[in-house]
Formats: structure tokens, sequence, C-alpha cells
């Protein structure tokens, strides 16, 4: 079955192919044996690369998402392995497998095309974006008919995995190797659990050291800086309700988790003076490792609501906290309980509730930011002075007019 990234068959490949529907010798004897014959080994640096939320792209425009990942094969994919010495091994549906002779080049390559996919989403809306998550590992392959196996190649899937949309992680055998040959940021996120991984695996998470410049090179080869893009904050107060985690362990869950957010977009989007990002926007975070920061600058954004869901013995619990994004500093967090036994209005109940403290939350942040900016305006400053004198409880002395 052939993949909506793969080239047309080369003669070669035909020909290979023809020989193993030949009749006569057993598969065995065609292929090789490897318990019995000496196998192929080499060092190699492997990315692993797929497309984030493919399958919800595919069900929006089945045919104007595969005609867009043919040409991102042709534009851009091709010629920046090619330049970085890369052999594309293979492409499986959404993903595509690359061997690298060494992990300068194959870091340096993977930061290259989230830079080109980086510049040629800017003006794509954030739900309508092909967007990759690319994982890197060293190690030693087993080579066979062209294709490389082996533990390596299975754990630069693994962090494919757990990379961001747009995002890559890597090993620490490769952090080892490019720690100061390359102009990158490597954040340093633990030994998380990979998938049939039984060992930890130490994993970095690279990321961009100036926003919009040119992709990262190697030291030495010119001017470097980021792979991602940043949006401009509007002109009012602006806030993303990130997807909720489930944290009661049980899939079916997932529902409540999701409507709880779309409740309180609802219900922040009557705030007339904040300016809320839509869900499906957010949606394409979940089930991701979350730095907000980046979250902020990518949705631009000044305010994060994130939280979590947790069920047990018919009950629930909701925790929500407000971020500010710029500095990580948190202005507000608080938790629910209530019964299943009527979910829409515990659901009313939690976004009313949340929304109603997340506006005077806002307003004393906003009012504090704007009171730390100096001017040198005292007329500005009087007419500051008497517009919040307006807003201040009404005393003996002060009627709360002008």
């Amino acid at each position: 079955m052939s993949s909506l990234l793969d080239p047309p068959p080369t003669e070669a490949q035909s020909a290979v192919a023809e020989s193993n529907r030949r009749p006569g010798l057993p598969r065995a004897a065609r292929e090789g044996t490897l318990g019995a014959e000496r196998v192929e080994r080499r060092l190699a640096a492997i990315l692993a690369a797929d497309v984030a939320g493919y399958s919800r792209l595919m069900e929006r425009d089945e045919a104007g998402t595969l005609a867009r990942l043919r040409t991102l094969r042709r534009d851009l994919i091709d010629p920046k392995v090619a330049e970085r010495k890369g052999r594309i091994v293979k492409t499986t549906g959404d993903g595509i497998l690359i061997e690298f002779p060494s992990v300068i080049e194959a870091v340096a390559c993977a930061v290259a095309l989230q830079y080109g996919m980086a510049t040629r989403n800017a003006a794509v809306a954030l739900d309508q974006r092909i967007q990759f998550r690319i994982g890197i590992n060293s190690g030693d392959v087993i080579v066979e008919d062209g294709d490389i196996h082996g533990d390596g190649v299975n754990i630069a899937a693994r962090l494919e995995g757990i990379a961001e949309p747009g995002g890559i992680c890597i090993s620490g055998i490769v952090y080892d190797q490019v720690q100061g040959r390359l102009d990158c940021t490597f954040e340093d996120i633990g030994e998380p659990r990979l998938k049939n991984i039984a060992r930890r695996v130490r994993v970095y998470r690279v990321g961009p050291k100036r926003p919009l410049a040119d992709p990262p090179l190697v030291a030495g080869e010119g001017k470097v800086g980021a792979a991602f893009p940043t949006l401009a904050l509007p002109d009012k107060p602006s806030i993303a309700v990130l997807p909720f985690q489930n944290i009661s362990g049980d899939p079916e869950q997932e529902y409540f988790a999701d409507g709880m957010v779309e409740e309180i977009i609802t219900a922040l989007s009557r705030i007339r003076w904040l300016f809320v990002i839509a869900r499906n926007s957010t949606l394409t975070y979940k089930g991701q490792a979350i730095d907000l920061k980046r979250v902020g600058r990518e949705l631009g954004v000044r305010y994060i609501l994130e939280g979590s869901v947790r069920k047990g013995s018919g009950r629930v619990r909701i925790t929500a906290q407000l971020i500010e994004a710029e500095t990580g500093a948190h202005l507000w967090a608080d938790r629910y309980d209530g019964s299943l036994e009527d979910v829409f209005e515990l659901q009313d109940q939690v976004a009313i509730g949340v929304a109603g403290v997340i506006e005077p939350a806002m307003q004393a942040a906003e009012a504090a930011r704007s009171a730390s900016r100096p001017t040198s305006d005292l007329t500005a400053y009087d007419l500051y002075l008497r517009a919040y004198a307006m807003f201040l409880p009404p005393t003996k002395g002060r009627s709360g007019r002008l």
C-alpha cells in the first residue's frame, strides 16, 4: 500500500517488488535469514516525523491535505534532506523515517524543516495548519532491503510521539553530540516513559533562541535564529483555554473534560472586553507536554487557563488555574467538586463560576500591568488616577464619582 508522502516507484523498486513475487524459493531464502546470515549494521542518526492531527485534517479536506503534503515533500522536505546528506528510508501514511550520517546533520535538518513549516503556516489558521512532530535518536541499525530496523529506530519513533506539534525531541545521546555546536536551546524534560521501551531515556526538547529569524545552522555556518513564529498580542486582554487533563484514568471521561472546556470558552466569550481563542485552535495541544510561554507566543495571548478533571465514586473534581503566559506567574487557582447526576448542570455551574472569578482577576492583573508602566506625561497620569477612582468602592469621604 503506497503512502501519501511516497514518490512514484523507481524502476529499481519495481524490480525488487517483482522479484519478491516470483515463485520457487521460499520467502526466507529470498530475503535472507538473520539468524543464519551476516546482517549489515551501521551507526546512524535517525529522524522520525509525523503530521500532528492528520486524521482531523484529512476528515476536513482530504484532497486539499493530500495536495499540500505532496507540495511539502517536493518543495521543502526533499531539498532539506538532500542538503543535509540524509536519506529518506520510507514514508508511512502521515509519517516519514530519515537516516543521516551524523546527529549534527539530523538536528540541523529538523530545525530547518520546522522553520520552513512555521513560515508557511504563518498565514494559515491554526486548525488548518500542517505541523510536524519530530524525534531524533542515534544508534546501531540493521539495514535490510533499504529499510532500517533496531532499537535506535524505535526510540526515535517514540520521541516523535511525545514531541509537541511543530516541536523536536532528541535523546540524551544526541544531545551529548550537538550541545554547543548548534545555536538552539535544549530543555531537559527528564526521563519520560516511552511506549514499549523498557529502559528510561533522557529526553531534551529543542527550541529557538530568537523568534522569526533564520533557521539555526551548524556553528560557524552563518546567521542563526529561531524555528517557530510568534503572533502579536491583540489590543485587548487575551486568553486561551487549553484542553483540560483527564486524570481519572478513565478514557471515557474525555468527553466531560472537553465539554467543560467548551462551556468555559463560551462563558468567557460573553465578556466583551476580552479576546478569547477559539476551541479548535487550542485543541491541537491536547495530550501534549506544554510549555506555556511558547503556547502564549504561538497563540498570541497574554493569559492561559488550564485545568484537570478527576472522577471517583459518582463525583467529579475540577481544578483550574489562570496563568500569565509571558512570566508563568499564577494569578488564580481553585477547585470545584460536584455530583455527576446532572452533568450539564455541573458544567454550567463550573463554567459560570470560573468566568465570574477570572474576569475580576484579569482586570486586576491588567490594572497592575498598566500601573507598572512609567510615563512622563503628568496629564495622562492624572487622568488615569481620576478614572481609577471611579472603580474604587465608595467610602464616607468618597462617593466614587468625579
